[in-house]
């Protein structure tokens, strides 16, 4: 058994006999009242759901676990990932344990680059990473030991097994898939002596002379690990989940949700618009050019892509950490100058519009323009880079839910007749 596994094996317990206790005690607490504008609204702010891994307050941005995320740009994604299951960052001994258990599992079967490469060649990459995580769904713990009669204590632990086995996989596929669709050439083995994230750029193939794009890679699958149970990556998977769906299928799921761009491919569209400005004023642009182009851009009905966040009211802590990198790796970078002089005037100019709420920047604001700085400058990919990411923080929800005990999601749902019938008595 790993230390990971003894380690929940000895904190859960404790953590699932005081929710027991809670709800036997105060089960009939209200927490959370829902208007009509939030349920016509998404369900906007309203209280419903459990994520013990991360909060996102309007005023601090995310929290993993606890610990600002300020306190987190230096760490692995492996510590996150033992952060987000455990509640504590790992102990030297704790994270090598850790390091050689994802490269133990890291084997990726013949039958996934099989499939991978039968695909289209046109296939959009998120079609290709969820077609490889649905052919792996033949490799699910969870579901051999279902059918063999497993015990409900019992599926936190198959759960994990799954969580671990795809995690330690993910880097492999995604790497080939962006060599593949393409056309960066063969696949590129592994290499178990780096990092989970090292290790990654290494499969991808690109220069890294200095190691500053693994660093890059490193913070950006932190930073993008978790974000609530809220979001619609986490909580469609959490719902598919608690059907009692193995991981390969709610992963999957929840990953699809970031298709939309208003979720995943926020960022590609953040990169396109600052290249745009770019373009129409051949270069980085200076402050007056640029406060006169955002009022242009807002007047025509658009939005400025990056700005605004459906729950942060300040900017974004991973804008923050994105921005720091960028001064430090990636100075004289034109685009990620064109990022930083954007931060500089457009917020100002956000703050004028009565029906904005929230002027600053998001994470999606400036990571573009870090992975096209290091040569990754296939748009449609940066969604897969996320996915890898987001994975951490939705197997850690996975395995909570299931320890905890958590039921199938089933909201009640009610015509827009009834809800009128109740405003007007």
């Amino acid at each position: 058994m790993s230390k990971l596994h003894e380690k929940l094996a000895e904190t859960l317990p404790s953590q699932i006999e005081s929710i027991k206790n809670m709800l036997q005690e105060h089960g009939d607490k209200v927490v959370s009242e829902v208007t009509l504008k939030q349920v016509y609204g998404g369900l906007r702010g309203v209280k419903g759901l459990v994520c013990d891994t991360s909060e996102v307050p309007p005023d601090k941005g995310l929290i993993i676990r606890g610990i600002e995320l300020k306190n987190l740009w230096e760490k692995l994604p492996e510590e996150i990932l033992w952060l987000l299951l455990v509640g504590e960052l790992p102990n030297r001994e704790e994270i090598k344990d850790l390091q050689s258990d994802l490269a133990s599992r890291g084997n990726v079967p013949q039958y996934v680059w099989d499939v991978i490469d039968n695909m289209p060649a046109d296939s959009h990459p998120m079609t290709m990473l969820n077609t490889a995580i649905l052919v792996l769904q033949n490799e699910s713990v969870f579901v051999k030991k279902y059918d063999a009669g497993m015990a409900k204590p019992e599926f936190w632990h198959a759960t994990l097994e799954d969580f671990l086995n795809l995690t330690a996989k993910l880097p492999s596929i995604a790497a080939y898939i962006y060599r593949k669709r393409f056309n960066k050439g063969s696949r590129i083995e592994p290499d178990n002596s780096k990092d989970w994230s090292a290790n990654y750029v290494h499969m991808l193939g690109l220069p890294d002379p200095n190691e500053d794009f693994s660093k890059l890679m490193r913070l950006y699958l932190t930073l993008h690990s978790d974000h609530e149970g809220g979001n619609a990556s986490a909580y469609t998977s959490a719902v598919v989940n608690s059907t009692l769906a193995d991981f390969y299928y709610s992963l999957s799921a929840g990953l699809n949700a970031l298709a939309g761009p208003l979720h995943g491919l926020a960022n590609q569209e953040c990169l396109k618009w600052i290249l745009e400005t770019m373009e129409k004023f051949g270069g980085t642009p200076d402050e007056q050019q640029l406060e006169k182009y955002a009022w242009e851009t807002l007047n025509s009905g658009r939005v400025i892509p990056g700005y605004g966040h459906a729950v942060l009211r300040i900017t974004d802590p991973r804008f923050d950490a994105f921005l720091a990198f960028g001064k430090k790796y990636t100075p004289d970078d034109p685009v990620f100058q064109t990022v930083s002089r954007v931060f500089d005037v457009v917020p100002n100019v956000l703050k004028q519009v009565k029906k904005i709420n929230d002027p600053w920047p998001n994470v999606d604001a400036g990571s573009g323009a870090l992975l096209y700085h290091f040569g990754l400058k296939e748009f449609s990919y940066y969604t897969v880079i996320f996915s890898v990411s987001r994975a951490l923080g939705i197997g850690a929800q996975a395995v909570l839910a299931r320890a905890y005990g958590l039921p199938i999601t089933r909201p009640k749902s009610m015509p827009t007749g009834k809800y009128a019938k109740m405003i007007n008595g």
